[in-house]
Order: structure tokens, then C-alpha cells, then sequence
């Protein structure tokens, strides 16, 4: 029996030196895991809040404790699997289809304040549309959809996922391959202290504006929770360095 539509959360565990590096070169290391664990909430707080089975999908698939112990099993905990990020989205969609979702979309943990709205336009669109894109700021997309009988696994192969070109030429791919493809409008996803110092200003007086995210920033950087250019690695952090690689507290 088919399923739902699905949301498929990619999200890496919160592990020094591999979530958000460049934004940690400029907060430090445990700002950053504090903002990445309430990236991730916020995320799931929102997907969840509408409605919308969820898979998470994680990395790497050794952190299954730690994710347990952090995010519970309240919804699917499925490693991550393949050799780049292609073949990992590729084949987390293989898995959501053979769950028997009849669409799905596949959404990262860097765009926490990605409206509720969006995620429910998407999977309308799926409805008579083969695929749903949202085009980032930077050049690639922070979400990609598929209703299952018009999956298109080659729309991740030969990609180079840190060039500027990623969304067009996905969107290339899915052209030629004939699929009719609905574009949700662009956001801006958080990879640098300019994308926060964005993601924060842009929220001041947004439903987002009471989110974990938005909490932790405001208690780290003052009322309004923007960073300054100067904030670096002197900014005010509550929580001293701990020995473990990965972190599993909950965002505060």
C-alpha cells in the first residue's frame, strides 16, 4: 500500500570538524555545534509541525547512538549510504520509495528557517509535476523532489557538488531527461557568518523569531542575535570544550 509523500532531512552528526567548517572558522567549534543541533531541531520541529512523514537520514552510519539518544525514533533513523553526496541522496530516495512513500522530497539541515509552506508546495506540485527544485543563494539547491514512477537518478551523477553550477545543471539533467520540473522560490541556506548574520536579520519579527535557533543567538550575540563581523572566536560561549568528538545535548 502506498504511503504519504515523505520528507527526507539529511543531516550529518554533530561532530567537531565535520558540520558547518567554514562557519565554525569564524564562532569556533562549540557555537557552531550548538547552532547546528538547533538548525536540526528547528528543521524537525517544522516538518513535523506540518503534517509531513519524515525520514531522517543521517551521517556517518556509525553515529546511530548518538542520533538515538539525541533525536529519539519518533520517525525513521536511516544511515546515509554511498560514496559521495549524490550517490547518498540517490539512494535515500531509493529507500523512501521502497517504504512506499509516492513522493519525496530530500531537504538539509542548513536552511532552518525554511518556511512550513514551501515544504507544502512542493509536494503539491509533485502532484503533476515529475520534480521539485529550490534553487540556494550560492548556487546549488536546498531542495530536490520526486514523485516515485518519475524518479530520475541520474539528475545526481557527475556533479561537481561544490561548484556554483549545481542547481543548472541539475536543471539541464532533468530537461533533457523530459521531466516537468516546478521551481520553488530561492532561499538562502547558512554556510558562513554572512549567511547567519542573513538568516538572523531576516527574522527578527518572523514566526521564526521564537525558534532554538534564534534563542541561542540572541543569548550569544544580544537582542537582535545578529554577529558581528568581529565576532570571531571571542564571542561569549557557555559550555567549555567537551572530549567527546560528537555532541549529543540538545540546543540551548
Amino acid at each position: 500500500m502506498d504511503l504519504n509523500p515523505c520528507v527526507i532531512l539529511f543531516l550529518k552528526a554533530p561532530e567537531k570538524g565535520r558540520v558547518k567548517t567554514r562557519l565554525a572558522a569564524s564562532l569556533g567549534e562549540e557555537m557552531v555545534l550548538d547552532l547546528y543541533r538547533c538548525f536540526v531541531e528547528d528543521s524537525i520541529q517544522t516538518i513535523a509541525g506540518g503534517g509531513y512523514d519524515m525520514l531522517i537520514s543521517y551521517d556517518p552510519p556509525s553515529a546511530h547512538p548518538w542520533i538515538s539518544k539525541w533525536l529519539g525514533e519518533r520517525h525513521p533513523l536511516l544511515p546515509q549510504s554511498g560514496g559521495d553526496l549524490g550517490e547518498r541522496m540517490q539512494n535515500a530516495f531509493r529507500t523512501a520509495f521502497s517504504r512506499g512513500c509516492c513522493a519525496a522530497l530530500i531537504v538539509g539541515s542548513d536552511i532552518p528557517d525554511l518556511p512550513s509552506r514551501f515544504y507544502g508546495e512542493a509536494l503539491a506540485a509533485l502532484r503533476d509535476h515529475d520534480a521539485v527544485i529550490g534553487p540556494a543563494h550560492d548556487g546549488g539547491y536546498y531542495l530536490i523532489g520526486f514523485r516515485r514512477e518519475r524518479f530520475l537518478p541520474d539528475a545526481f551523477a557527475g556533479i561537481s557538488w561544490n561548484a556554483p553550477e549545481v542547481f543548472t545543471r541539475t536543471l539541464v539533467i532533468l530537461a533533457n531527461a523530459g521531466r516537468r520540473v516546478h521551481l520553488l522560490p530561492p532561499w538562502r541556506d547558512v554556510d558562513t557568518l554572512e549567511d547567519l548574520r542573513a538568516l538572523a536579520l531576516r527574522n527578527g519579527d518572523t514566526s521564526f523569531s521564537g525558534s532554538a535557533t534564534m534563542i541561542r543567538l540572541r543569548k550569544a550575540y544580544g537582542p537582535t542575535g545578529v554577529p558581528d563581523h568581529s565576532s570571531g572566536k571571542t564571542m561569549r560561549e557557555d559550555r567549555p570544550d567537551g572530549s567527546e568528538n560528537f555532541s549529543v545535548r540538545t540546543c540551548s
